[in-house]
């Protein structure tokens, strides 16, 4: 069994691929994650857009 990556997604990107790699890695829909960061920086709990911000530099595209 091989283990997957953290990705970004070229394919189903809408701004980065951030969220749609998230959801590849996790197994879960790709709207679920985009929603939870956008109730997230509405909430303004944490940094939601600077952990987007990091992931988007530190995750490598496929």
């Amino acid at each position: 069994m091989s283990a997957s990556r953290l990705t970004r997604s070229k394919g189903d990107a809408i701004l980065a691929g951030v969220c749609s790699g998230l959801a590849k890695y996790f197994g879960w829909d790709p709207v679920l994650v985009r929603i939870l960061f956008v109730i997230l920086t509405l909430v303004g709990v944490g940094s939601p857009i600077l952990v987007y911000l990091i992931l988007w530099i530190v995750m490598p595209s496929y």
